[in-house]
């Protein structure tokens, strides 16, 4: 991959996302996985109104950890793996590692876009806007004016920081303690947006899922 084959991979990538993908739905393949997720994250969303009071109850016992995992540094966090892996490659002259970087950063824009249009759809309001001793029940279709700004269902930082994981893991796999870090940080990223009633957990592991599945069956397809 290459800076010059980005656009078209990018364009080529949403194609499949939005119309090929459906359409092998529609002939019945990909359903045991489909329905699982959807399974999973439909239990979660059962279970989330039961869950989020202990979290908003034991949030004080939990504030250093929670400002190492600060919105805006775990944004930085995401982003720095890919702009590192291009700046090191570069140095190295090290076009695999370039290529990496730059797969990093096509898994990045390819599972934001599907985050975006479901947080438009679902407009959820998150946990932190439910006033103390209020229900965290009906959340969806609820999350204000704007279609995207406070959208909680999926979590972007999930999203996010799984499809980069799953490029690095991918790439890197003959290297064992690649994945376990790489994936372990992509969890880390995940638990502390529920520590922090950013996102209920079925926000959470529908963002883990997206950027997984997308990164891993999408954006390091056999190129």
């Amino acid at each position: 991959m290459t800076w010059k084959s980005l656009p078209v991979d990018f364009l080529h990538d949403q194609k499949d996302i939005w119309f090929t993908f459906p359409g092998h739905l529609a002939h019945g393949h990909h359903w045991v996985p489909v329905l699982a997720v959807a399974g999973v994250t439909a239990g979660l969303i059962f279970a989330d109104p039961h869950v989020m009071p202990y979290f908003r109850s034991h949030s004080k016992n939990i504030d250093k950890v929670n400002d190492v995992f600060d919105p805006m540094i775990t944004t930085a966090e995401v982003i720095a793996l890919p702009a590192g892996l291009l700046t090191a490659g570069y140095i190295r002259h090290d076009p695999y590692q370039v290529s990496t970087g730059l797969m990093g950063a096509l898994a990045y824009g390819d599972t934001v876009t599907v985050n975006l249009v479901t947080k438009a759809i679902t407009r959820r309001e998150r946990p932190s806007d439910i006033p103390t001793g209020g229900s965290y029940e009906g959340t969806f279709f609820n999350g204000g004016k704007s279609p995207l700004k406070g959208s909680s269902f999926p979590s972007g930082h999930a999203t996010a920081a799984f499809s980069v994981a799953t490029v690095v893991s991918y790439r890197y796999r003959n290297h064992k303690w690649v994945p376990w870090l790489a994936y372990g940080m992509a969890t880390a990223i995940g638990l502390s947006r529920i520590a922090t009633e950013a996102h209920f957990p079925s926000d959470v592991f529908l963002g883990s899922a997206i950027g997984y599945s997308v990164a891993r069956f999408q954006t390091v397809r056999p190129q």
